[in-house]
Order: structure tokens, then C-alpha cells, then sequence
């Protein structure tokens, strides 16, 4: 599987969208449309609100399928913590290293695991669940 990453600039930061670990929540969508509008090509409009309002609803992502690039190193969470979500991943938020069966680590301060055994980017969502109609 090819991994896709697009990167969009403003004023210093860059929103990093990696589409193959969206679980399609649309928290970015429904937070700021004047930025984050799926119909639209490009779908980040980085003009369409400050650089702050676009930090701010960024950190919002829960799969962490957007993120953010700086010329500075970003904070992340001090504490990890996991959520099941109702009917859908475990969303991950924290300074975490996630270890692929090929023995690669990413190091992620978001992310939204599989627990539906669905996705066809293990071990994140990929949004089958709701395909399958997974219940959890």
C-alpha cells in the first residue's frame, strides 16, 4: 500500500493530512469548514482561518490523520491515554510508539487503532468498522 501525505503551508506551521489513517470522524470538517471542506480540491484551504484556529482544531483529530509540521519540535501530551470509542477504534493520545509486525516504530502523539480486525491499514482504522456494522 502506497503511503500518501500532502502537506499544506501557512506562516511557519504546515497541516499534515496522511488520508490512509482517517477514520472519517469529520471533527475537522464540522470544527472549521472554512478550512477542512472534503468536496473541495484541495480540501485544506489554509486561508480560510487564522494559523491558530488551524492549530487548534488539528490537535482535535482523533486519529491523528492530520498533524501538524513546525520548525520547532511539537509538545506532545504528557500522559498516554486510550479511549474505546462507541462502536468504532481505540483512540490513542500521548507520546506512544507503535511497533509494525515488520519491526518498524512510528512514534505518534494521536492515533485510532482497529478494533473491529477490519482495516486494511492494521493496526489503525481505517473506518471499516462502520462497514461492517461493528458493534464494541
Amino acid at each position: 500500500m502506497r503511503e500518501i501525505v500532502k502537506r499544506y503551508p501557512k506562516d511557519g506551521v504546515t497541516v499534515v493530512w496522511q488520508p490512509g489513517l482517517c477514520v472519517h470522524s469529520q471533527v475537522c470538517f464540522h470544527g472549521l469548514p472554512s478550512v477542512f471542506d472534503p468536496r473541495k480540491r484541495p480540501w485544506v484551504d489554509m486561508d480560510g482561518a487564522s494559523v491558530e484556529a488551524i492549530v487548534a482544531q488539528v490537535r482535535r483529530c482523533p486519529s491523528g490523520a492530520l498533524s501538524l509540521a513546525t520548525g520547532e519540535p511539537l509538545e506532545p501530551p504528557a500522559n498516554a491515554s486510550i479511549t474505546a470509542s462507541k462502536n468504532g477504534p481505540y483512540l490513542v493520545r500521548g507520546d506512544v510508539e507503535i511497533v509494525k509486525p515488520d519491526g518498524r516504530v512510528e512514534r505518534k502523539s494521536s492515533c485510532a487503532l482497529c478494533r473491529c480486525g477490519h482495516s486494511g491499514n492494521k493496526p489503525y482504522c481505517d473506518g471499516s468498522h462502520a462497514k461492517v456494522g461493528f458493534e464494541g
